[in-house]
């Protein structure tokens, strides 16, 4: 069975580059005001940081069971389709370019990698997941365990889920390099 978990930390550059910005925006409390007020608004920034920064850095992605619960999203493994580990090259075109408004999209701009879902039968509008990762190919290999295991045929109902062997199918990120003749 494919079990995994990732908790996506916020690294710690990020808290150290929130003080000077902290400081640097309570320091213009003291141009405007003075007495409580800058101490105050020190405080109050401090805190909107830590919160902002702790809740980004509790992101979790788990492979568990028959689903893939990424934050409070969760999708159910035999409604994946081709599974892809990215690189950076391959999930900065796929957050950027060539990116699927309607995608769903579990991104830290501090992970760079990330996985590709899609979804066998997009009929609710979501044409794939993709999901930042530090570790693409353990993400992709527990996915594709839990759909192997997790129905008739080794491969969810129908036979439809599974990882990719490699290559990209015509719906898959690589769809955008082809083209159609007229």
């Amino acid at each position: 069975m494919g079990s995994y978990r990732e908790r996506l930390l916020v690294p710690v550059s990020y808290w150290l580059l929130a003080v000077p910005s902290i400081a640097f925006l309570g320091a213009e409390a003291w141009f405007i005001a003075g007495g409580i007020v800058p101490p105050l608004t020190l405080a109050i920034i401090s805190l909107i940081a830590a919160v902002f920064l702790i809740n980004w850095g509790s992101a979790t992605i788990e492979v568990t069971g028959e689903v893939l619960r990424t934050g409070r999203d969760t999708l159910l493994l035999s409604e994946a389709g081709e599974i892809l580990p990215l690189d950076e090259k391959q999930a900065a075109l796929l957050r950027g370019p060539r990116a699927d408004p309607a995608a769903h999209l579990f991104l830290r701009p501090y992970v760079k990698k990330a996985v590709y879902v899609a979804v066998a039968d997009p009929a609710d509008g979501v044409p794939y997941w993709l999901i930042s990762t530090r570790h693409p190919d353990r993400l992709a290999a527990a996915l594709g365990d839990a759909i192997a295991a997790g129905g008739p045929g080794g491969g969810g109902p129908g036979g439809g889920g599974g990882q990719s062997a490699g290559g990209q199918s015509a719906g898959g990120p690589g769809a955008g390099d082809r083209q159609s003749v007229g």
